[in-house]
């Protein structure tokens, strides 16, 4: 009878809170979110720099390494590699990241938008 109360138990629990899969990447709604949040500050042209460095590229970079922008020096001494994992962490905390950055965004906490926004980055190239 124990069992069956504990499989009873699983099951209404899993309906309850039902496992689904992680959506994957979608560089066409990463487009419009960067649009939308990273835009205002940042292009995906090449050598286009705006108040924040162009991120044509951006994927497999070093950090602070565009010889034509101004970067802090704190960026300049990360010496990351904006791979999709440092991406990922960066975007969601900037400052937690690289104390000092001058970039003034706190972060991007949805963790699909951020996953679509370097799918789409990836696509800069």
């Amino acid at each position: 009878m124990h069992r069956f109360l504990v499989v009873l138990t699983l099951a209404a629990a899993s309906a309850t809170f039902p496992m689904t899969a992680a959506q994957a990447q979608n560089a066409d709604n990463g487009k419009t979110v960067f649009r939308q949040v990273c835009g205002i500050c940042h292009t995906v042209v090449a050598g286009k720099n705006m108040v924040g460095p162009s991120l044509f590229g951006v994927v497999g970079r070093k950090s602070g390494s565009l010889p034509d922008f101004h970067y802090s020096d704190a960026m300049k001494a990360a010496n990351l590699t904006w791979d999709e994992v440092t991406l990922d962490k960066y975007l969601t905390n900037p400052r937690g990241v690289v104390p000092g950055t001058l970039m003034a965004y706190a972060g991007l906490k949805d963790d699909q938008k951020r996953k679509d926004v370097i799918a789409y980055l990836a696509t800069a190239h």
